[in-house]
């Protein structure tokens, strides 16, 4: 396809939007992997209260996400409609991100709950402010599928590298940073972590640039943006492929931790990782295993993403790519149950084979978020960018909380005692092998069925982008001349 013209973007620029994921990612990844872990066993919260705190917050913050869109819609400023929210929110997300894993001083339980809830939803509510004009950011830098797909490359790229720092680096960070106080170590660990959030939500918005605008004649209705937005079939596809996605992977990456600790069994941990030139003992196997599991995770999508979702999205289209990755990684989160706990070398193959199929699906999610507010605009000539992705990052924070929620509430179900030194029964070993493998793989079947509803192939997609390509030139070009025009008289 011919590249749409204005619409190429230089490396800087999208290294300088990459950027403003590694920011979200170092807030998402840690409530993604160990906001259940950190509340059961660091507030010392019980598995349904940690739920039920992870249940309510993302909802009731969720419900801002909407408010968002249609605010960053009608944004108007010389930074343009989404660039100016990176600037304006770059220290109060960072500051909440802080509070919401510090304790500071609370004792008494019930306390505990309502302080990890107020602050966990003043962070989430943050992080849609933040996240939901960024992910709009990258649908107007350019209309071209390629730099679309480019742009998207670079951003999880960025994303798996934040990745890899957070799932790999963290637990290490709170034991060296907090000198034997694991408390001590979590606050320091999440400064630091916090003040990357900051500088580089900044540098995104100083390096980018918003390129399409909504159509002049346009006129602003925040209730035709809701019925267009929800009447488009590439949309509802998209909201339903999302939030079903993000159930199964806070279920999953909720799990896993408790997986590591309790059912994989340390001496046989300790063995394979002394091949590899870690030396440690049983009770510190743990630690050091999940670690290098994260690190596989986030190493093996880094080059995935590097190399294989631009090559398979362009070559075979985004739907395509994303329905065979789809499916195969359905089947290998499945087999995390079969796995033996004398056998880590199995849980690690595992983990490389799931890593390698979904890592050229990671970048697709939010292009083909773009691609279905082109053809909300394609089709009913309107344009609510800011809408779009606000519903998206909706059910992104409701599928996190549900499926988080739905793991606090099967290590309860399953009798898990809450503490990081207590000794876990049978029962609740089985409710965590569950919560890692059979129950996410279930529900990832939805995921698949919604993707294989999703209508935009790669032809019309081409079709669509040069007809829009074709009416934003027209319009640039009439505008000129009314201007010429009116300059004369």
């Amino acid at each position: 396809m011919k590249k749409a013209t204005g619409q190429g973007i230089s490396v800087s620029e999208k290294v300088g939007y990459s950027l403003g994921d590694v920011s979200a990612n170092l807030v998402f990844q840690i409530m993604m992997v160990y906001q259940l872990k950190f509340y059961t066993d660091i507030f010392g919260l019980d598995g349904t209260i940690a739920g039920t705190v992870l249940l309510f917050a993302p909802l009731a913050s969720a419900v801002i996400d909407p408010l968002v869109g249609i605010v960053t819609d009608r944004t108007h400023t010389r930074w343009g409609k989404y660039r100016p929210w990176l600037l304006w929110t770059a220290v109060p997300f960072s500051l909440f991100y802080f509070l919401a894993f510090h304790n500071p001083g609370i004792h008494d339980k019930t306390l505990v709950a309502v302080y990890a809830t107020v602050s966990y939803v003043l962070l989430l509510a943050m992080y849609g402010f933040n996240n939901t004009p960024y992910a709009s950011l990258g649908g107007v830098m350019s209309g071209d599928p390629r730099e679309r797909n480019s742009i998207n490359t670079f951003r999880f790229v960025a994303a798996a590298v934040a990745q890899f720092v957070v799932q790999g680096l963290t637990l290490p960070l709170v034991d060296k940073l907090g000198g034997g106080n694991v408390e001590r170590g979590w606050t320091f660990t999440i400064g630091l972590f916090a003040i990357f959030v900051c500088v580089f939500s900044l540098i995104t918005f100083f390096s980018t640039r918003e390129r399409i605008a909504p159509p002049k004649q346009q006129k602003m209705s925040i209730r035709e943006d809701i019925r267009k937005t929800f009447s488009c079939t590439p949309w509802r596809c998209m909201f339903f492929l999302t939030l079903i996605l993000y159930i199964a992977l806070a279920m999953w990456s909720s799990s896993m931790n408790y997986y590591f600790q309790n059912y994989i069994d340390p001496q046989a941990l300790t063995k394979l990782l002394s091949r590899f030139g870690w030396e440690v003992t049983p009770h510190e196997a743990y630690t050091v295993g999940f670690s290098v599991f994260n690190t596989v995770n986030a190493v093996v999508q880094f080059f995935g993403i590097l190399f294989l979702s631009s090559f398979f999205a362009n070559r075979y289209g985004k739907r395509t790519t994303f329905l065979v990755g789809l499916t195969l990684f359905v089947l290998l989160t499945a087999m995390f149950y079969i796995a033996s706990p004398e056998n880590p070398v199995v849980v690690f193959v595992i983990c490389f084979l799931r890593s390698l199929v979904f890592a050229p699906t990671i970048p697709l999610l939010w292009a083909m978020v773009a691609d279905s507010a082109d053809f909300v605009e394609y089709t009913y000539h309107r344009r609510a960018t800011g809408f779009c992705f606000s519903g998206i990052v909706f059910a992104l924070k409701g599928g996190m909380g549900i499926g988080a929620a739905l793991a606090g509430l099967l290590l309860s179900l399953f009798g898990y005692h809450s503490g990081s030194n207590e000794v876990q029964t049978q029962s609740a070993v089985q409710g965590i092998r569950l919560a890692s493998s059979i129950i996410p793989a279930l529900l990832l079947v939805g995921a698949v069925f919604a993707i294989w509803k999703y209508p935009i192939t790669k032809t019309f997609n081409e079709k669509m982008q040069a007809e829009l390509e074709a009416r934003r030139s027209f319009e640039k070009l009439k505008t000129t001349k009314d201007n010429e025009l009116w300059q004369q008289t």
